[in-house]
């Protein structure tokens, strides 16, 4: 017996019922970025491992997928050396391409070898599939879509308001109440320097990026492993713990950080967005939150995540200032904010709390029964007439019991069924059947038209 086929784990496969609620996020999203003026690009799935490698960190370079070279690719390498490496080092020699691990990146190299077809500010919204060499649980996939927008060539802290409205108005839609966290990577900054530790300020992001996960002492035990000394990681303690509203962990900072330039202004670039952010009535809460870190090197200035409050899933929303990101590229000096809306785990948000629209669960609200060869042919022309009129139809193709083909409509859960036989033929019109009621009526074509597109509107 042949064995059954699998998917790799990590990934998942989409029926036309998934299909029809991932575009409603896709659809949902992309009409939120069009209203403040983001256009559409596509990058490669794959791109020069060059172009990846180095881009997010020792831990995001482990999880980066490459893609072994076509031919013989060990050719690149001797015998000896084959044996004595280390994959690690093997890896370069034999990939020289990789998957994608985020939007982000790819886009930077585009901006950079587009460079001259571009009007700066650039906006740009960007909704691909990305993949990870992530150990898969729940919430985390090895292959995700990720829906980005980012801005480059300004250094307007106005992009990073709109972005946040942006998020709002997203999940508003969908009808998921989240809370919005800012933080700075400037502030994350000054407080290595208040603590003594600024040559540690990527150990100390990454490890603190982790508090939700794994909590406070160990936290402290990998900052310790970093090399941090006791004393610093004691200062570290009551930043890390801070509460209280957004303008008295601000008013804190201020304090705190008062002998840190860089500090103050990532404080100052905080505040700014916060209280451009009150005259908007944003519906959802947005919070300072200091132990913030978005793991990723590239980030520069404000950074931002998003947790959905009703349901225990990581971040569904993530993103930042990345000042630097076109400089490895060759273009210095060019400034970008962006956020990423996680598709899937969105996906997963909107199930668990039975939010998806009614309409996403049906793609057909007309199907015509199939009674034999004349009847059909009569079926494709009504068929095609409610079609012009936007109504979703099919015509079922075999003409079996109408049984089986009612079945079929329930199954599909089609709201209407035709019913053509010789005397609605003869009389230019045909049996209209709510499937939802039972209720069926005599009606012309463009009667049932009226009826359907009425019964749509009315959800």
């Amino acid at each position: 017996m042949a064995q059954k086929p699998s998917i790799p784990k990590g990934t998942r496969d989409f029926g036309p019922v998934e299909m029809a609620k991932r575009n409603y996020i896709f659809n949902t999203i992309r009409e939120v970025y069009a209203l403040y003026g983001f256009r559409p690009i596509e990058t490669p799935a794959m791109e020069n491992l060059s172009t990846l490698m180095g881009k997010y960190g020792e831990e995001g370079d482990k999880l980066l997928f490459k893609i072994l070279n076509s031919g013989d690719f060990r050719s690149a390498v001797t015998p000896d050396e084959y044996a004595e490496r280390s994959s690690a080092q093997l890896a370069p020699r034999f990939c020289e391409k990789g998957l994608r691990y985020d939007l982000t990146v790819p886009f930077a190299r585009y901006v950079v070898q587009h460079r001259e077809e571009l009007q700066m500010p650039f906006k740009r919204y960007q909704i691909q599939p990305v993949w990870r060499a992530d150990r898969p649980q729940k919430g985390r996939y090895r292959e995700f879509y990720q829906c980005d927008a980012d801005v480059v060539g300004s250094d307007s802290l106005l992009n990073e308001v709109e972005l946040m409205q942006i998020v709002d108005e997203v999940f508003t839609r969908f009808g998921i109440r989240v809370c919005i966290k800012i933080n700075n990577r400037k502030i994350l900054s000054g407080i290595a320097e208040m603590i003594g530790a600024a040559d540690k300020i990527v150990d100390i992001t990454v490890a603190i990026d982790k508090l939700d996960k794994i909590g406070l002492d160990n936290v402290n035990a990998e900052l310790r492993e970093a090399g941090l000394s006791e004393e610093a990681v004691a200062k570290l303690q009551p930043i890390i713990s801070l509460s209280g509203t957004n303008d008295e962990k601000l008013a804190t900072m201020r304090t705190v950080l008062a002998e840190s330039e860089t500090g103050l202004k990532g404080v100052e670039e905080v505040a700014f967005v916060l209280q451009s952010l009150q005259a908007s009535n944003l519906k959802n809460a947005i919070e300072l939150d200091l132990t913030l870190a978005r793991g990723l090197n590239y980030y520069t200035g404000c950074i931002f995540e998003v947790k959905a409050l009703d349901v225990q899933i990581g971040s569904i929303t993530g993103g930042g200032r990345y000042d630097n990101l076109t400089g490895i590229f060759g273009l210095p000096g060019l400034s970008g904010v962006g956020i990423s809306f996680g598709a899937d785990r969105i996906y997963d948000v909107l199930g668990q709390l039975d939010l998806y629209p009614r309409e996403t669960q049906s793609g057909v609200s007309l199907l015509f029964i199939n009674f034999g060869a004349s009847e059909a042919a009569c079926c494709l022309r009504l068929a095609a007439e409610a079609r012009r009129a936007g109504i979703a139809t099919e015509v079922y193709p075999d003409s079996v019991k109408m049984k089986k083909q009612m079945s079929y409509a329930n199954a599909q859960q089609v709201p209407f069924v035709a019913l053509v036989g010789e005397s609605e033929m003869a009389e230019g019109c045909l049996a209209l059947k709510n499937m939802a009621t039972g209720d069926q009526q005599r009606v012309t074509i463009a009667e049932a038209i009226a009826i359907i597109k009425d019964f749509s509107q009315s959800k």
